[in-house]
């Protein structure tokens, strides 16, 4: 209950940080998807299957106050989740090279599907324009956020785990 708890609310926190400081620090208009990173961290820290929950809930939270396709967040974010548990086995705490790698695989692979489902299908054949303008520096902001979110959400997690190995003991 613990753990749902601490999650729900780094997800609200995420969410708001990205949707209004990060809105008024933006870059050429662009601010940070720190969603990305928070679903890309949980899933190859926690796994497939917490990832995509995750993943769902985040897109959920991105539907419901962006007014766009119901459900079209909800299901990209899951899939990512999803795809980042696949790298639990090859996660060290230590080691911060992968979570970058993943989470910037993470956001980029998400802005090349929403330019294709939003854009593309809209007659918008603009992807130089959408790749450098957008893509790119949403890519560098988000990682230039993320080498401090990422640390933040791995203690969390690993006092979470502490806490649960410790109640667990108490039972055995």
């Amino acid at each position: 209950m613990r753990r749902k708890i601490t999650v729900a609310v780094i997800i609200i926190v995420c969410f708001l940080l990205q949707s209004t400081l990060f809105k008024a620090l933006t870059f050429a208009s662009i601010s940070p998807n720190l969603l990305i990173a928070v679903t890309a961290a949980f899933g190859f820290m926690r796994g497939k299957k917490e990832g995509l929950i995750i993943g769902f809930f985040c897109g959920l939270v991105i539907d419901i106050f962006s007014g766009g396709i119901p459900g079209f967040y909800s299901m990209l974010y899951m899939y990512i989740g999803f795809f980042n548990g696949f790298f639990r086995k090859l996660f060290y705490p230590e080691d911060i090279k992968l979570p970058m790698l993943l989470i910037a695989a993470s956001d980029l692979l998400s802005n090349f599907v929403i330019y294709f489902f939003l854009f593309l299908f809209r007659g918008r054949f603009r992807l130089p324009y959408y790749f450098f303008n957008i893509i790119m520096p949403e890519l560098v902001y988000t990682m230039l956020v993320t080498v401090f979110l990422y640390f933040i959400i791995l203690k969390i997690n690993q006092n979470l785990e502490m806490i649960e190995k410790r109640s667990a003991k108490k039972f055995v």
